[in-house]
This record gives C-alpha cells, sequence and structure tokens, in this order.
C-alpha cells in the first residue's frame, strides 16, 4: 500500500513545472523543520560552531538551510521517472568527468567516494546516466516499501544496487572494472579508523580505502552541488591511488585520511549543504593508556 501510494505520489509530482516543484519542496522543508528535536538542533549547532568558528547564530541558520533542503531533495527524487540519459544534461552538468573517465581507463574498476552533501541520489543518477558504470552501495531502509521504491528508481537510472553487506559482490564487480560508490562521511562506531575531520578524531568508514588497496583500483572523490537556478553540478576531482605498502593498517588510515580532507573541503565551501543533523563526531576516540 505506501509502496503504491508513493509512486502514485510521484506521478504526481512529474506533471508539475520545476517552479510548482520547487515551491512545494521548500514548504515540505519548512513544514518539517519544527519536527526536529531541540537535542539534536543543539548538538548540529555546537558541531557547526567548532568545525566552522562561527556564532551560534550563524550556526543555527546553517542547520536550519541543511534540514530544509530536504524538502527539495524529496521532490527531486520523485521527479526522477521523467529524467533520462537524453534529457540529464538540462539538471545536472558534469565537471571534471575526465577524472573518472581517466580512472576507469586504468583497468582496474574504480571506487566512487562521496558524502552526504547536496542531493546525492542525483549524483549517483547523473553519473549513470552519462554512461558510467556506477554501483550504489546503500544501506537498506527499515521500510520495506520505501525500500523497494528508491531502488527501483536506481536502478531504472542506470545503477546496479547492492547492500553494504554485499562485500563479496562489491569486489567481484570493482575486479570487472565497474564504479563502486560510497558514502563515507558518517559515523562509523568502533569499526571505524580514526582520521581528523575538522580537527577532531572521528570514527570513519575505511570501505573505499579497502577496495582500492585491493584491487589497485583508483579512488574518484565527487560530489554535488545545487544551483540558484534549480540544477545541480557534479564535481569531480582527480583520482588518489592507494600507496601500498606492507603494513596494511596504514595504507587504509593515511588514504582515508586524504578522502576525508577533500570532503572537509568540499563541506567548508557548501556548509549548508552538508548533514550537519548526523552526529559525526558521536564515537569518541579510544584512550591511550
Amino acid at each position: 500500500m505506501q509502496y503504491h501510494l508513493v509512486k502514485f505520489i510521484s506521478s504526481l509530482v512529474c506533471l508539475l513545472p520545476a517552479k510548482v516543484r520547487q515551491g512545494i519542496g521548500r514548504l515540505i522543508g519548512s513544514l518539517c523543520w519544527p519536527l526536529v528535536s531541540a537535542k539534536r538542533r543543539r548538538m548540529a549547532i555546537n558541531n557547526i560552531c567548532r568545525a566552522l568558528g562561527i556564532d551560534e547564530r550563524q550556526a543555527y541558520a546553517l542547520v536550519k538551510a541543511s534540514s530544509l533542503r530536504f524538502g527539495p531533495m524529496f521532490m527531486e527524487v520523485l521527479f526522477m521517472p521523467r529524467i533520462n540519459k537524453d534529457n540529464i544534461g538540462q539538471f545536472v552538468k558534469l565537471q571534471g568527468q575526465e577524472h573518472l573517465a581517466a580512472a576507469l581507463k586504468m583497468g582496474r574498476g574504480a571506487v566512487l567516494a562521496t558524502a552526504h552533501s547536496g542531493n546525492w541520489e542525483l549524483l549517483g543518477a547523473a553519473l549513470a546516466m552519462h554512461g558510467f558504470p556506477l554501483v550504489a552501495v546503500v544501506q537498506r531502509q527499515t521500510n520495506p516499501a520505501m525500500d523497494k521504491f528508491i531502488n527501483e528508481y536506481r536502478i531504472r537510472a542506470g545503477m546496479h544496487v547492492t547492500y553494504k553487506t554485499g562485500v563479496r559482490e562489491m569486489v567481484k564487480l570493482l575486479c570487472c572494472g565497474k564504479i563502486i560508490g560510497l558514502l563515507m562521511d558518517q559515523d562509523n562506531h568502533k569499526d571505524g579508523v580514526f582520521v581528523e575531520f575538522f580537527s577532531r578524531l572521528a570514527s570513519t568508514p575505511q570501505g573505499a580505502a579497502a577496495l582500492g588497496r585491493l584491487n589497485n583500483a583508483p579512488i574518484v572523490p565527487a560530489f554535488i552541488t545545487a544551483n540558484p537556478d534549480g540544477t545541480h553540478t557534479a564535481i569531480i576531482h582527480p583520482p588518489v591511488v592507494v600507496e601500498k605498502t606492507a603494513d596494511r593498517d596504514s595504507d587504509l588510515l593515511i588514504t582515508t585520511q586524504r578522502l576525508t580532507k577533500i570532503i572537509e573541503d568540499h563541506v567548508r565551501q557548501y556548509p549548508h549543504e552538508w548533514f550537519w543533523l548526523h552526529n559525526r563526531w558521536k564515537t569518541p576516540p579510544p584512550t591511550v593508556n
């Protein structure tokens, strides 16, 4: 029932002109903002103040902007059936696509390292529609109906979808020359490696570095940002290659730190588009005796 309801709403959204979709998106964001708990707002404000060195008033404005953007993002996802390989250029421009193309020419597959900044769902769809063999590594949704809905749209865009638990499949696809897309900017609890993010140690997923080292595959950082006219720009960086030594742990730590610094630089440039409501520094680093 939920699946068919969302599909029906999506079909209606696909009939609306851009300005109406954008207006509804802003309205949804405004209606959801009061639902964010005071505790989570305070956490986000404190983290922004520490990370960016700004006052609480400015931090409040940033965390609110970061939250409000989920309304327009939701509308963009619902509109995805109207986007295809023939018109994707009207919605998303690629900047630096030669870096991803060069990475694939190495013949070892590639890892796409990205973050919860901008509309990351649209980033994956845009790359796939531009002909890049992208594998979306996703978290299974707790709601089966929504999991089915979003994965259907990912596949429709041209992505191959696998869950985070499918490590063997990731390795196989990487060796077949695919691009493994990984989000690596959320707290990874005790399973992560601790690297500096905004001058604070944060538990960070090391999957991108591990896959890159395993197959000597280049790691390509990529992000997406919204333009004032409602379109988007995908920003693709030059590849990062893991410097492989006899010390695997050190290799993963160094590479994860390099990638995290690139993410930090992007967030500094577009702080209103990053997901500050997530507690990136939730897991404390181990104490040294």
